[in-house]
């Protein structure tokens, strides 16, 4: 992950802006603020990943397309038929809906992948650890543990292979269910050893019995005040001032952004383009202080 200047305040302002956006990616449908969480989380995940955010946004490419086009196929809603398959219609506003819900899909994907970069397990351990330490350790095992299972499995297929137990390509089917079988057992059966492990350990370091106490290394600052206060302004003046109404079967009815309901969508805008913002504002400084050596 690049060195990132909104990934450098509190983490408390890092989760209340994340909080922010996937509750608003669930709850909207609008296509405009779709549009605006869509671009806005793309713009922040390739800030964050650089090269390697870029094959993965284009990869995901696909995913929304397939979603979008899928959705007409079962849904048959809408009154604009575009063409016929087998007796049934193709709807133009089963379609729209359809590329909605890729939307959000796909949002959801770089918000989180965004999410996984900033909001780092030490910085949710102490962000929660006093408030909530058992709920805290639980989600950040949990967090960890697939990446760490698909680690292992890839270390124990390596293992395998090496003594000959692997899969080939002239491999029948049936003989790569087994192998795949055969790693998941061991697979499984490490990480049950290692979750008894892990509790014997916690449990003779004395977890649990008494007051927990924790280390907090982030100290608030006025930015980081004053970044939260912005946020809450921000979707404050969205929910009053802007009108996400979108409906889109079995008619169209989707509210205009123009005229009264603009400053609302702009608030939402301003809102996902925080982390951007500091971003920028970091590297003209940068810059500024270069040019002056």
């Amino acid at each position: 992950m690049r060195d990132d200047a909104f990934s450098k305040r509190h983490p408390a302002v890092n989760f209340v802006f994340f909080a922010g956006a996937m509750i608003c990616t669930v709850v909207i449908q609008h296509p405009a603020y779709l549009l605006a969480g869509v671009l806005g989380g793309g713009i922040y995940y390739l800030l964050l990943h650089g090269r390697a955010g870029l094959k993965t946004v284009l990869g995901w490419l696909p995913v929304f397309l397939v979603l979008t086009g899928m959705n007409p196929l079962f849904n048959i809603y809408g009154n604009t038929v575009l063409f016929r398959y087998f007796g049934r219609p193709y709807t133009l506003e089963a379609l729209l809906y359809g590329g909605a819900i890729a939307a959000i899909f796909v949002e959801m994907l770089l918000w989180f992948g965004c999410y996984n970069a900033v909001l780092t397990s030490d910085k949710f351990t102490g962000l929660f650890g006093n408030l909530i330490p058992a709920l805290s350790l639980l989600l950040v095992m949990v967090l960890r543990m697939i990446p760490n299972l698909m680690r292992k499995a890839s270390q124990i297929s390596g293992a395998r292979s090496t003594i000959g137990k692997g899969t080939a390509e002239q491999d029948t089917t049936k003989e790569k269910l087994t192998e795949g079988m055969t790693v998941l057992g061991t697979l499984t059966s490490w990480a049950l050893e290692g979750s008894v492990v892990t509790a014997d350990s916690m449990r003779s370091r004395g977890y649990g019995s008494g007051k927990r106490s924790s280390f907090m290394i982030y100290t608030m600052t006025g930015l980081d005040w004053g970044l939260l206060a912005a946020q809450a302004v921000l979707l404050v003046g969205m929910i009053v001032l802007g009108d996400r109404t979108a409906a889109f079967t079995p008619v169209l009815n989707i509210a205009p952004i123009g005229g009264r309901n603009l400053p609302g969508f702009l608030c939402y805008l301003c809102y996902l383009l925080i982390p951007i913002a500091l971003h920028i504002k970091e590297a003209i400084q940068w810059r500024i202080s270069i040019s002056k050596i």
